[in-house]
């Protein structure tokens, strides 16, 4: 129950972190809203500033040589003098809009302050424009007639490269054309004629279809600019999130480490005077010095011998589970036969079988070879397989015992009993360290759950598989394999049988 408390805390503190997150979260937003001059961001106004600055920068060679061309062109309807002054002075327009976007290029972006170089850009922009709106008085000084369809080619193609070219900044795509758009148009509305209103009316047009292109091209900027800055803070959370995660998981390895150093240390303390108390308990059962006078001490000694048997059992189960999830379980590894170890286990667990009643079979296939092993932790894994077989198992059942080659060409070790079974949905539980099953609580000796655990870590310091499969009132069979890389095929199978250990009842 304490975990309940303090897992509900956890929950808490992580939904008050998140909200805390959230609030600043929603409190930076307002104040970049605030402190933006397009209402959005001021992260945003310098990315699209910059964007503004280094596309100027980046087209002011074509349209300076556009411009020259222009007015090499025009000097065959005008003086040469003021071709050559207008585009001096539109270039001069061009040249102070570089040396704004150069400053702002060189300022320290920490200090950006968006009203201040909107007001610089706007204002280059503006005499920009003014320079370009020159254009009109060259229907003064030429043909009027052969001039004017000049003047509106000129004036439709500055209005879109400037539109197009200032897109991130929408002042200043309307300050820099809508000065020439004005005099353009205004200079041949004047000149009167069908063809004239048509070209001015078409340069009104031209200016709002390329204001509503460049507002559209703004507006695409923008969104580009809001999907990567949600990108960046999904980016930044998932960063933290695996920080945190990281420091978690540290966290629980060091409890685990922890964990197991404390067992492993106290299980090694407590088994020295486990085992005085059960030698002399032997010693005090067996009457080795002399019969007791109350026949009711045997009994006790008894009790005493086979419930410190069972507590030093568990000790060691701890111990082992301990040893493996420190790391510190080594194998001493050797040639072993599976099948003599095998053996010498169901005839250490055929005197418990017996005495429920159980059958226990043994079967084994022929010329088995050896396999290269830890004989201690086989003959454990054997011994808990069959150990928990024999618990489960009601009294007159049956539980069989099979040595043999698996599919893969390793070598297997099956058990399989008629008990209760286990339900699906325990499978997992009953597999997990400390965990038993509803049935076998009810059923079954107690025990710490620690018997499957055991099997499946030695099985997997083996490279091996450990399989369990079961259903209720239809019993569980369970199979650990070694695989083929183990099995020692090189050397000659197993034929002779070294001495069996022989185990005797009382009764015997």
């Amino acid at each position: 129950m304490p975990s309940e408390p303090a897992t509900n805390a956890d929950v808490r503190a992580q939904m008050g972190r998140d909200g805390k997150r959230a609030a600043q979260k929603t409190v930076l937003e307002a104040r970049q809203r605030l402190t933006s001059s397009s209402g959005t961001r001021s992260d945003f106004d310098f990315e699209m500033m910059h964007d503004y600055a280094a596309s100027r920068r980046g087209t002011a060679l074509p349209i300076a040589a556009i411009v020259v061309i222009v007015a090499i062109i025009s000097s065959f309807w005008v003086p040469v003098i003021f071709s050559a002054l207008w585009a001096g002075l539109v270039i001069a327009g061009l040249l102070v809009i570089l040396l704004v976007a150069s400053r702002f290029s060189t300022h320290d972006p920490a200090k950006f302050n968006a009203g201040q170089w909107t007001t610089s850009f706007v204002a280059a922009e503006t005499l920009y424009g003014v320079t370009l709106s020159l254009l009109a008085v060259a229907t003064w000084l030429g043909n009027n007639g052969e001039v004017a369809p000049v003047m509106f080619a000129m004036a439709l193609v500055s209005i879109g490269a400037n539109a197009v070219v200032t897109r991130t900044l929408p002042q200043a795509s309307l300050m820099s054309t809508l000065p020439v758009t004005m005099t353009v148009a205004l200079s041949l509305a004047v000149l009167g004629g069908t063809l004239n209103y048509t070209l001015a009316a078409v340069v009104a047009a031209g200016e709002i279809f390329f204001l509503f292109l460049s507002r559209q091209l703004y507006r695409g900027k923008l969104e580009e600019l809001s999907h990567q800055a949600e990108k960046d803070s999904l980016i930044a959370e998932l960063e933290e999130a695996r920080q945190m995660s990281d420091e978690a998981r540290r966290h629980a390895e060091q409890a685990n480490i922890a964990k197991s150093q404390f067992l492993a240390t106290m299980s090694h303390e407590l088994r020295t005077p486990l085992n005085a108390i059960i030698g002399f308990s032997e010693v005090l059962k067996s009457e080795l010095l002399g019969t007791h006078q109350v026949p009711q001490y045997k009994e006790y000694a008894g009790d005493i011998h086979s419930s410190g048997q069972h507590l030093l059992n568990l000790i060691n189960e701890l111990l082992d589970l301990s040893r493996i999830e420190a790391g510190k379980y080594e194998l001493h590894e050797e040639a072993v036969s599976i099948v003599d170890i095998a053996d010498d286990c169901q005839r250490m667990m055929q005197l418990r079988a017996k005495s429920k009643g159980i059958d226990l079979v043994f079967s084994v296939n022929d010329n088995l070879p050896k396999i290269w092993g830890d004989e201690r932790a086989i003959r454990q894994v054997v011994l808990n397989l069959l150990s928990n077989a024999i618990k489960f198992t009601p009294q007159q059942g049956k539980v069989i015992l099979v040595v043999t080659r698996s599919a893969d060409g390793g070598q297997l070790i099956s058990v399989k009993d008629n008990g209760p079974g286990i339900p699906e949905n325990e499978i997992e539980t009953v597999l997990s360290s400390f965990g038993q099953g509803s049935l076998a609580q009810k059923t079954a000796e107690q025990g710490a759950g620690l018997g499957l655990p055991i099997v499946q870590r030695i099985m997997d310091l083996h490279q091996g598989r450990f399989d369990l499969f079961s259903k209720l009132r239809f019993g569980t069979e369970v199979i650990a394999t070694f695989p083929r890389a183990r099995v020692m095929d090189a050397l000659a199978p197993v034929t002779a049988r070294r001495n069996k250990l022989e185990i005797y009842s009382q009764a015997g």
